[in-house]
């Protein structure tokens, strides 16, 4: 079944998430086809304008009580006022607070089922750029590709939540937040903060400081996941950068030996080297310092990943590891 309307918005254009809310195919979501001025992509996968999902669940909670031809109940007066129940609401929200602050573990649940499903100060957004068919099996060979997508579905299994749909985040559990909610106090810690690990990751932004400072302090090896592809090869245009590659894999006669060679040529020279073909020296393992955690340029000119690694960086260094127990007490 596929989605009940493909919805693509005017180049520049942005989704506006705050008045959409996240349903899924199987309650008749769309998808909402988002292109930058730069031409990246972003798909948002089973949305609803806030109205359009309120008359589905509307529709669904009357076909489950059996009513879908009743008519609508008489309005009944509230047993407060407006004013009244505004008083309540705001003395009891501050007694949860101080109770949360006493009961961090809960508090780490409710923060979690927040961010999964989304409330009314919350909404938050899994990464959904995508790019070209080419970008998109490149993406699918990278072997950390299945890995997340295995975890997440564990995760979502044991939400309860529809395996079906590609994301976690967004996705409304029976009862929303609440549901979610009640779901993790009945996991153990470890659990909860797997979902957490899942949640951060799904909507962790491609392309941000974030990614630079989480890269950078799990000391990520991207050659654990990723080798040099034809997608990759396709894309380099830089004639000072590929020989600067080629003196990396083939050394500096081989690099300076072609240096006024086209950018295609010394581009094969380096897969040869990578693929030890036509009498090359196999190079085993080789990262580029594009993809490397931190990145860093080949030339002197502008370069955004090593431009966020650099600012990233400054603020890492100043961390200072908790204390041990031990050494509190000492002090």
């Amino acid at each position: 079944m596929g989605w009940s309307e493909v919805v693509v918005l005017d180049v520049g254009d942005r989704f506006a998430t705050w008045t959409h809310e996240q349903v899924g195919k199987r309650a008749g979501g769309k998808a909402f086809i988002e292109v930058s001025g730069r031409g990246e992509v972003t798909v948002h996968e089973g949305w609803l304008t806030t109205k359009e999902a309120r008359k589905v669940r509307a529709a669904a909670e009357k076909a489950a009580r059996g009513e879908a031809g009743a008519p609508p109940p008489a309005v009944v007066r509230a047993e407060v006022t407006n004013a009244q129940e505004t008083y309540i609401d705001l003395h009891r929200l501050a007694a949860v607070r101080v109770a949360l602050t006493e009961a961090p573990g809960v508090a780490l649940r409710l923060l979690v089922a927040h961010a999964l499903v989304g409330s009314t100060h919350w909404r938050v957004e899994a990464d959904g750029r995508q790019g070209d068919a080419a970008l998109s099996a490149s993406l699918a060979a990278n072997t950390a590709t299945g890995a997340f997508a295995e975890r997440r579905q564990v995760v979502v299994r044991s939400l309860g939540l529809d395996p079906d749909r590609r994301g976690l985040v967004g996705q409304r559990p029976e009862g929303g937040v609440s549901g979610a909610f009640a779901r993790l106090l009945a996991m153990p810690d470890d659990e909860v903060l797997g979902v957490a690990a899942i949640v951060m990751a799904e909507t962790l932004a491609a392309g941000s400081p974030e990614v630079e400072a989480a890269g950078a302090w799990l000391k990520v090896e991207i050659g654990r996941f990723w080798s040099p592809d034809e997608a990759f090869f396709d894309l380099i245009r830089d004639r000072e950068a590929v020989n600067a590659m080629l003196r990396e894999v083939g050394g500096k006669r081989v690099a300076d030996g072609n240096l006024t060679e086209r950018v295609k040529t010394q581009k094969a020279i380096i897969r040869d080297h990578l693929e030890g073909a036509n009498d090359r020296t196999k190079v085993e393992a080789w990262t580029p310092r594009w993809m490397a955690f931190p990145p860093t340029a080949y030339t002197k000119r502008p370069f955004a990943a090593a431009a966020r690694a650099r600012s990233v960086a400054q603020l890492l260094r100043r961390v200072r590891p908790p204390a041990e127990p031990a050494a509190i007490a000492a002090e």
